[in-house]
C-alpha cells in the first residue's frame, strides 16, 4: 500500500529517503532505489566508477566527491575536463560566487565576469590565475613518454597538495592523496587542455595518449570482482566508462559479461537519441551491462539535487571501506591485461590476419 507519507520521525536524510521517497512514486521512488542499489554495490566489493558531466564542480560538488573518496566509496573517476579545471579555483581562494540568471551578460563581460547559469567567475582573478597554476604544475617535470590523462591529473593533484593553501577543497588533490585515478574522455575539450597549448608552442610539449586511457580503464574493469557506475549526467564520461565492456568482448575477445551495477542521475530522455539518455536496457543490447532489468536505476532528476542526497545516504548507512588505491596498482593491472591479450590465440590469429591484409594492400 502507498500510504500518506509521514514526515514525522524522518528528519534525518537517510531515514527520509527510506521512509518517504522510497515509499512514494515517480523519481522520488527511483532515488530510494538508487540509494539501496549503491548500498548493495558497496556490500558486494564492487569497483565503483563515478562519471561526472555537466557543471558540477562550479557549484561546489567537489565536496561530496571528496567525502566519497575518503570513505572508499569511489574507486576511479571519469570526468569532463571542465569539471576538473573548475575544481581547482577554491583550493587557491580564487573567487567562484553565487550570482543570478536574469542579468545583462554584455555587462558581465565588460566587468570581466564569466557566468555558468547562476554562478559567477572572475576572468583575471580566477580563470587566468588558475591557468597559471596548471602550467606551473605540468612544467615541473619532463615527458620522455606520452602520459594517460590519469597520470596528467595525478601530476596536477600532487602539485596542488604541496602548493595550494587549501588542498582539502580539491577533488584532484584528494584523488592524488587516495590513489584514485581520474580520466577525462576528451582532454582537449577543456581549459586544462587549452593550457597545454602554450607549452607546446614554446617547445615543452606534454604528450597525452588517449588510447592509454582506454587500456587503463579497461584493465581496471577487467581486474575488478564486480563493476558498477554512478553516472552524474551522462555524455562522453558515461560512454567512456560503458565502452570498457565492448573493448573486452568485442576487441580483446575477453568477455566479462558486462557491468554489474548501473546508477544514472539525468534529466535527459531516451527518445531524443542523446547519449545521456541511453537506458541501461539499451546498454544490455551492446553487452555493456549484465542484466537489462536488474541492478540498474535511472533517476530522472537534477543531479545537483540527487547526487548529494545519494552520497549522504551511503555515508550515513555504510561504514567506510578499505580504499582500493587503483592508481598505485595501474602498472600491475595493465600488465596483466596485456599478458592475457598476448596469450589469447584467437586474438593473436585475428590480428595477424588483419595485419597481413593491411601490409599486402599497402605493398600493392
Amino acid at each position: 500500500m502507498i500510504e500518506p507519507l509521514s514526515l514525522k520521525g524522518n528528519e534525518g536524510v537517510a531515514d527520509f529517503i527510506d521512509n518517504v521517497f522510497a515509499n512514494s512514486g515517480f523519481n522520488a521512488r527511483r532515488l530510494g532505489e538508487a540509494c539501496d542499489l549503491y548500498s548493495r554495490m558497496l556490500d558486494d566489493d564492487t569497483t565503483v566508477c563515478l562519471t561526472l558531466a555537466g557543471a558540477m564542480t562550479p557549484i561546489g560538488m567537489s565536496g561530496p566527491v571528496i567525502r566519497m573518496m575518503e570513505s572508499g566509496f569511489v574507486d576511479f573517476i571519469i570526468a569532463t575536463g571542465a569539471n576538473l579545471y573548475h575544481d581547482l579555483h577554491r583550493t587557491y581562494n580564487y573567487p567562484v560566487v553565487q550570482g543570478e540568471t536574469n542579468v545583462d551578460d554584455d555587462e558581465l563581460n565588460r566587468h570581466g565576469i564569466a557566468r555558468i547559469y547562476d554562478t559567477f567567475i572572475r576572468d583575471d582573478e580566477t580563470l587566468v590565475a588558475t591557468d597559471a597554476i596548471i602550467i606551473k604544475a605540468v612544467l615541473e617535470r619532463s615527458y620522455p613518454e606520452p602520459v594517460s590523462t590519469a597520470q596528467l591529473h595525478r601530476i596536477i593533484g600532487d602539485f596542488v597538495l604541496k602548493d595550494a593553501p587549501h588542498p582539502e577543497k580539491s577533488l584532484l588533490a584528494s584523488a592524488a592523496k587516495h590513489d584514485v585515478p581520474i580520466y577525462t574522455s576528451s582532454p582537449g575539450d577543456s581549459s586544462i587542455g587549452l593550457n597545454l597549448v602554450t607549452p607546446q608552442i614554446f617547445g615543452r610539449r606534454i604528450p597525452i595518449d588517449p588510447i592509454e586511457d582506454i587500456v587503463e580503464t579497461t584493465a581496471i574493469v577487467r581486474d575488478a570482482k564486480k563493476n558498477g557506475a554512478v553516472i552524474v549526467g551522462g555524455g562522453s564520461p558515461k560512454n567512456f566508462y560503458m565502452q570498457t565492456q565492448p573493448t573486452l568482448w568485442q576487441i580483446l575477445l575477453d568477455d566479462r559479461g558486462g557491468h554489474d551495477y548501473f546508477i544514472q542521475l539525468t534529466t535527459d530522455s531516451p527518445h531524443w537519441g542523446g547519449l545521456s539518455g541511453a537506458t541501461p536496457q539499451e546498454a544490455k543490447s551492446w553487452g555493456k551491462i549484465k542484466e537489462a532489468r536488474k541492478n540498474n536505476v535511472v533517476v530522472y532528476s537534477d543531479a545537483s539535487i540527487t547526487y548529494p542526497l545519494l552520497c549522504q545516504y551511503v555515508l550515513v548507512r555504510k561504514k567506510p571501506k578499505e580504499k582500493k588505491r587503483l592508481y598505485a596498482r595501474l602498472g600491475e593491472i595493465v600488465a596483466d591485461l596485456k599478458k592475457s591479450a598476448h596469450e589469447n590465440k584467437r586474438l593473436r590469429d585475428r590480428f595477424s590476419r588483419l595485419e597481413k591484409k593491411a601490409n599486402g594492400q599497402g605493398q600493392q
